[in-house]
């Protein structure tokens, strides 16, 4: 049985960079960072352990992925307690957000972006019925 997703890779164009923004801005706990082949591999971890982030260096030749301005870049959804407090310390230590959280029939989301452009999803998603 299936009990869980464990890590998720996340492409970037500089790892380096995009360790110290999921580090700092973000507050994820570096996990691992060691080479690998003529690449590195890095891991973040979520404050509550619930999720790894693989950041690997996306392929020069990768297209980045098009979508909607409305619409997260990545697949990566990010879930806090309290939106509104977790919108304010981001948006404290320089994350920007295109736009504040909105309510919808979901939950409370918005989307934040890191420094490459790249949205991902937050929110505080509503219960989830079985």
């Amino acid at each position: 049985m299936i009990t869980g997703v464990a890590k998720v890779i996340v492409p970037v164009d500089d790892q380096e960079r995009a360790k110290q923004f999921w580090t700092g801005a973000i507050g994820f706990d570096l996990v691992l960072d060691e080479v690998y082949g003529d690449e590195r591999w890095i891991e973040v971890e979520a404050p509550d352990r619930s999720v790894v982030l693989v950041l690997s260096r996306r392929p020069s030749d990768e297209p980045r992925r098009q979508v909607s301005d409305a619409l997260p870049h990545s697949n990566v959804f990010l879930t806090c307690d309290d939106i509104e407090q977790t919108y304010a310390e981001l948006t404290g230590r320089g994350v920007r957000f295109p736009a504040p959280p909105a309510e919808m029939h979901f939950g409370s989301w918005s989307m934040f972006e890191d420094w490459e452009g790249t949205r991902f999803a937050l929110g505080q998603w509503g219960s989830r019925s079985a």
